[in-house]
């Protein structure tokens, strides 16, 4: 009989153990995760901060210039082509770019910092299912934000996942708040111009507009509904040197 006891206490206290993980593992990741994507855009300031000194040492006025170019090519064939291909989630998910190709050290393309969400995570190229787990994430067949007139760069972030919060205070974001990018080039200002609710499947609403140079923030809406909607905040360029018109750009 003592030992039927000592075998039900055995297990009770593996029971407790394991609810205690079960409920503390939400938390854990979050601090896993949280520390992983200071991590991320660290090591990207850091390698940032080498390629534009190591430009400067050489007298090269644009560092990675085959990938900048590469880059303002696709975005002018974006405009060009009126992104015919922005039709669907697979469309989304190639990044069309390997960044490592082009002599960097991993694919994080750069870091988004939205100061009213106090959030900084890094951001990647192509909107695949690792990449939203990792930061935020360019949709393919948008515009890369590399800056320049006629692109839109929509850029997708999770409702919170597993714990970590990535867009889940999207909506305290109201006209005039501060959106910035920082890529290996630059860091690009952006200020909130519009708020929109929009189905699913409104390609439309984020597609380039002309002239203007464009980020277009995009999560599930509400919070919590599995994506009833999608929820788009607008920002335009806010720096004071005029953007290149991508729509006539040539890379000769």
């Amino acid at each position: 009989m003592k030992r039927v006891k000592l075998f039900l206490l055995f297990l009770l206290i593996i029971a407790a153990g394991l609810s205690a993980y079960m409920a503390m593992k939400p938390l854990v990741y979050s601090v896993q995760k949280t520390q992983q994507m200071k991590n991320d855009s660290q090591t990207f300031y850091e390698e940032a901060e080498v390629i534009q000194k190591e430009a400067e040492e050489q007298h090269i006025p644009i560092p990675h210039e085959d990938l900048f170019l590469a880059m303002r090519e696709y975005n002018r064939q974006l405009y060009a082509t009126r992104q015919v291909s922005l039709n669907g989630r697979e469309a989304y998910q190639a990044s069309g770019f390997d960044l490592t190709a082009y002599g960097l050290e991993d694919q994080v393309f750069g870091v988004i910092k939205i100061p009213k969400m106090e959030l900084e995570m890094p951001l990647y190229l192509g909107a695949s299912d690792e990449n939203m787990s990792n930061g935020a994430a360019v949709l393919a067949q948008t515009s890369i934000p590399i800056g320049g007139s006629s692109t839109n760069a929509v850029i997708a972030g999770h409702r919170s996942w597993n714990g970590y919060k990535y867009f889940l205070d999207i909506e305290l974001l109201e006209l005039g708040d501060e959106v910035t990018i920082t890529n290996i080039w630059e860091t690009l200002t952006y200020k909130v111009t519009e708020i929109k609710i929009i189905n699913p499947n409104d390609i439309q609403a984020i597609l380039i507009q002309r002239d203007r140079d464009m980020v277009t923030l995009l999560t599930c809406h509400p919070y919590g509904s599995g994506g009833k909607y999608r929820y788009l905040v607008f920002c335009e360029r806010a720096d004071e040197t005029a953007p290149t018109d991508v729509s006539a750009a040539s890379v000769s």
